[in-house]
């Protein structure tokens, strides 16, 4: 059965709970507390109202409601006492027809998840397209949950079950999230390029980068926009207004990855737009303005160790200098541009004319755990945190492990030990200052010696520059204060210094605005993480749309993932967005 928006917002309060009756497992007082809250002007909105019910529950009421849902391939499953939305779902990913091993250690994760948490284990089985999980990726997502505290898997469960309904309400209003499911595919197809046959890695001009490259440059074409790659590897794909003499508007993000990395990050900033100007070819709309999608070649820094090398050669600030860095093997940059196929006298070419810029506008995965915790698909970034970074090499002296007492040590380790802790107090001290020493290495350690040196990063990072400086600051003196009470030599490099980048208040007043109309309360949030949109302002006004993160907001891991409806949600609105822009 299929119902209509206008049908639900017409009906009786009694008709309102039976029409949605098996959205949430034997729960009928979730759709009777919504329903005062009609009318609802989207499917989205109405989602959004039943999602808010359960967080203004109270916890026995949340507790109620993941109890009122059966254990996965358990006893009500055996004895066919499922709901049929259930049954369904269950039947779909293949846990009614186990093999009596695999049932017997879903039991016992089952009875070890009841015993820890008091409620059972509860996942949306048809997974982020909707399409069905494996069942060896169900039980390695019990597993790792099975770690969890309790107040954060509770939280999980809580997500799981708004998701599982998500997908319900989908199939009762028979909707599908077309260009958002579109974004998940591609993601996927992308991610069997890679320079590791273990995970994602894609470094910057590798085989598995300039394939995909090629991969994205044919997704664009097949879109409708004119398609080039550049002298950097940019993938620039331009899809044109009717008026030749408009103005440029470009949207994007990176293609590179860190090392063993998520399909998401990045990406998901070009799949988006190029699924979204699918939409907008197909019904032949063209807007005020030219629209240019790069796939911006490298921002992660992984071989080079050079971060922004695509979105710096677009505002015409590449720093030649690089071309002679090498990467491990010994190649430089210009050798491996080369190589790839590139013209390196072109590369100042790639710069474009401020004047004939309109903004720029970066959809990314969140990285984190904010929207999911608030429970919202998308956030509107206000600003992006400034960035510093540091090598730390600190030198003791080395001696034998059984015959130097305590006090006459001058170990490098314990010294750095020190030093990380500070780093964790000193950061801890404001909600947007983060610091993380992220690489600790003892050189030639032994277990037999006292370390005479040790090697650490220091990544500070902060909304607010000031704060992220005087962190800084207090952290170069504890190093100071630290190694000359120890008699441990020490030298500090910089490795890069960035200030903080605001969002432009006009474009995140129209991206709220276009938040409002798909149904969604706006949310505002600062990003931690570095993207090209820090670069792409120095030349034009720019904003960012985060999408919600799942799997607790984990991110740079092969854990990260989002839904096909957020990425829907997210596509919609700038659509709304690019729609409603001024020219």
């Amino acid at each position: 059965m299929t119902i209509t928006l206008q049908q639900l917002n017409a009906s009786s309060d009694a008709d309102f709970v039976h029409l949605l009756e098996g959205v949430y497992e034997n729960s009928p007082w979730i759709a009777h507390r919504a329903a005062t809250r009609r009318p609802f002007a989207s499917v989205t909105a109405l989602k959004m109202a039943l999602q808010n019910v359960v967080l203004e529950a109270s916890p026995a009421e949340q507790v109620g409601l993941l109890c009122a849902h059966p254990e996965l391939a358990g006893k009500a499953a055996q004895s066919g006492m499922l709901t049929k939305a259930s049954t369904g779902e269950q039947t779909q990913v293949g846990l009614l027809n186990c093999s009596a091993e695999m049932l017997d250690m879903i039991r016992q994760l089952n009875v070890s998840y009841r015993e820890k948490f008091g409620f059972p284990f509860i996942i949306a089985v048809r997974g982020p397209d909707g399409n069905g999980m494996y069942r060896d990726s169900i039980i390695r997502a019990f597993q790792r949950r099975l770690k969890n505290q309790r107040d954060e898997e509770l939280g999980e469960c809580l997500y799981q079950v708004s998701r599982i309904a998500e997908l319900r309400l989908n199939n009762l209003f028979d909707i599908s999230p077309d260009m958002g499911n579109a974004v998940l595919a591609h993601a996927l197809a992308l991610a069997a390029w890679s320079d590791s046959p273990t995970g994602l890695t894609c470094a910057y001009l590798t085989e598995a980068h300039q394939q995909t490259a090629r991969q994205l440059a044919a997704w664009m074409g097949e879109a409708g926009m004119q398609v080039t790659i550049d002298a950097v590897g940019n993938v620039v794909g331009r899809y044109l207004s009717d008026r030749p003499e408009a103005k440029t508007f470009i949207t994007g993000s990176h293609y590179d990855t860190v090392c063993n990395g998520g399909k998401y990050d990045g990406r998901v900033g070009i799949l988006l737009p190029i699924a979204l100007v699918r939409y907008l070819n197909e019904r032949q709309e063209k807007l005020p303005f030219h629209l240019e999608v790069i796939g911006f070649s490298e921002e992660e820094g992984v071989r080079f160790k050079s971060t922004f090398l695509g979105s710096s050669a677009v505002i015409g600030q590449f720093d030649s200098n690089l071309l002679d860095k090498t990467d491990a093997d010994g190649i430089s940059l210009g050798t491996a541009i080369k190589q790839a196929g590139h013209d390196v006298d072109a590369i100042g070419a790639i710069a474009r004319d401020p004047d004939k810029i309109r903004g720029y506008l970066e959809v990314h995965i969140e990285q984190g755990p904010v929207l999911l915790k608030h429970n919202l698909p998308v956030g509107i970034v206000t600003s992006i945190a400034g960035s510093s970074r540091y090598i730390v090499e600190l030198t003791g002296v080395a001696s034998h492990a059984g015959t130097t007492p305590m006090t006459m040590r001058k170990d490098a380790a314990v010294a750095a030990a020190q030093i990380v802790l500070y780093v964790e107090q000193r950061c801890s001290q404001f909600p947007a200052l983060v610091g993380t020493v992220g690489q600790l290495l003892v050189p030639d350690g032994s277990v037999n010696v006292i370390p005479d040196r040790c090697r650490f990063s220091l990544d500070i990072r902060a909304e607010q520059d000031a704060v992220r400086q005087k962190a800084v600051d207090d952290i170069l003196e504890k190093i100071a204060e630290v190694c000359n009470r120890r008699s441990i030599e020490y030298t500090v490099t910089e490795l890069m210094s960035t200030p903080a980048t605001d969002c432009a208040a006009e474009l995140m007043a129209q991206l709220i605005r276009s938040t409002e109309r798909a149904g969604i309360t706006p949310f505002t949030l600062p990003s931690g993480a570095g993207h090209d949109a820090m670069v792409m302002a120095r030349m034009t006004d720019v904003a960012m749309l985060f999408i919600r993160c799942g799997n607790g907001g984990i991110s740079h891991n092969p854990l990260e993932t989002m839904t096909g409806d957020d990425a829907e949600v997210a596509a919609q609105i700038m659509l709304d967005f690019l729609r409603n822009l001024s020219p």
